[in-house]
């Protein structure tokens, strides 16, 4: 133990000693955009990955999709030991609007120890730690303590469409014991974070039209339908006033959490008041005594990202529209399938609104769960330790949406998220940024994880 903990040591101090040329490697990557949305700069940058991933020592493979490629490099000169795979993404979102960034989203700056980029957060400057921790111990040892395998999609900003039928396909080059994926923030206390899944997500819009134009709300008012009342009654059909989603059928298949992850929930830190400052809320929402990270966590969601029709302008327009859209997201929990809630809502607004169109061409991610028990998170939590001096926070689940049900439901392995950027990273928002520590501790935190998974 005490050689391996040198090993360590000696690695730390090569991540250390290296920190500023760590910091210009990231400033040169973030200068390329690589928006999946739009197409930009994709291929370019999955090249840069291939060569890099090459000049370090992996076997690199870009593989082609019927959408954005994958780069996947593996390093298998540890026989008998774990392979871990890593997982990003080295898409990002479009800038916009560009008129709110201090400093243009594609020249990087560094400010207040901080460096300002889009894609610095998400996922460049997460990932990018993860390749520098392997670099590190190849550097310093000639080997790595476990063997290795990336996978980093060029989609994720866009739903990772085609990641399953990726790795359905790709088993064999995907082959590992576990998955550790390096995303998100950490906790706003500034303490690391070990995340055991991840809610999945379904996106989707409610349409109808009534009339062939808007007419005159005097002349027509009471006779023409109204499809901004249309869309008004359903949604009220859908979820209660109290906070009920009433979508028939919506909770069938969800899995109550464990007395487990029910603890850990129970045990993150919060200052309820000092968040309700931050965002000038007077109270949360409904139903008020669920508990603010059982909400986050075992809880789906129904959330209306926008009501679209009619006249918003100045002033006043008397006018009657003529159609409506409703922009919906749903955020799904263990063991919900996106394929049957929608099902589900098609049915239900056939029953309450039959002449409201249900519009889905993404059936979105799968939720992820990993077992809180498993013995894989000892290592991992081990490891975080080590980089930060301080043990993670436990959650039973990430809030947002990943694609860890690939590896979880396909693979059949255990997945992780630990966060290595900092909790005001303001991700797909102007001036995103990291600090300089937090990218350096994912270096460190990389190479820890390498180095426990070895032992």
């Amino acid at each position: 133990m005490k050689q391996m903990d040198g090993e360590l040591t000696s690695v730390f101090d090569h991540i250390d000693q290296n920190r500023d040329r760590s910091v210009d490697r990231l400033l040169d990557y973030l200068r390329h955009p690589s928006i999946s949305a739009h197409d930009i700069g994709i291929r370019e940058v999955a090249e840069r990955l291939s060569s890099l991933l090459t000049d370090i020592g992996l076997e690199v493979s870009t593989v082609t999709t019927p959408g954005h490629p994958v780069v996947v490099a593996r390093w298998d000169g540890a026989p008998g030991k774990p392979v871990v795979l890593l997982y990003g993404h080295y898409d990002v979102q479009p800038p916009e609007p560009l008129e709110l960034w201090t400093t243009p989203p594609f020249e990087p700056s560094i400010r207040d120890k901080r460096i300002f980029a889009r894609g610095v957060a998400d996922n460049k400057g997460q990932h990018l730690a993860q390749i520098l921790a392997v670099e590190a111990h190849l550097k310093v040892h000639g080997r790595l303590p476990c063997n290795v395998v990336f996978v980093l999609e060029g989609e994720e900003e866009v739903g990772s469409p085609h990641m399953a039928a990726f790795v359905r396909d790709h088993r064999a080059m995907l082959k590992a014991d576990l998955a550790v994926t390096a995303d998100g923030q950490m906790h706003a206390s500034g303490r690391p974070n070990l995340k055991f899944g991840s809610r999945g997500v379904l996106s989707f819009e409610l349409r109808v039209r009534h009339a062939t134009r808007d007419v005159h709300s005097g002349n027509f008012g009471g006779v023409v339908p109204n499809p901004l009342w249309t869309l008004v009654h359903l949604l009220a059909t859908m979820k209660s006033p109290q906070g009920d989603i009433t979508i028939e059928g919506f909770h069938d298949a969800v899995v109550p959490p464990t007395a487990e992850e029910l603890d850990a929930a129970a045990r993150l830190p919060l200052d309820l008041e000092a968040f309700k400052r931050s965002l000038g809320l007077q109270r949360l929402d409904e139903p008020a005594d669920r508990p603010f990270y059982e909400r986050l966590s075992f809880h789906p969601t129904f959330t209306l990202n926008g009501l679209h029709g009619g006249y918003g302008g100045p002033g006043t327009k008397t006018v009657l529209p003529h159609q409506a859209t409703a922009k919906c997201d749903v955020r799904l929990v263990a063991a919900q399938d996106p394929a049957d809630i929608l099902a589900k809502i098609k049915a239900h607004v056939a029953r309450h609104a039959p002449d409201v169109d249900v519009i889905c061409n993404d059936l979105g991610m799968y939720p992820s769960k990993t077992p809180m028990s498993t013995p894989m998170a000892q290592p991992i939590q081990r490891a975080i330790l080590s980089a930060y001096g301080i043990e993670p926070l436990l959650y039973p689940t990430g809030f947002g949406s990943l694609p860890g049900y690939v590896f979880t439901d396909i693979l059949g392995i255990p997945a992780f998220v630990v966060n290595y950027a900092n909790a005001d990273a303001a991700n797909h928002a102007p001036n995103e940024n990291m600090t300089l520590d937090c990218f350096h501790n994912g270096i460190r935190c990389g190479a820890a994880i390498l180095h426990e998974l070895g032992l």
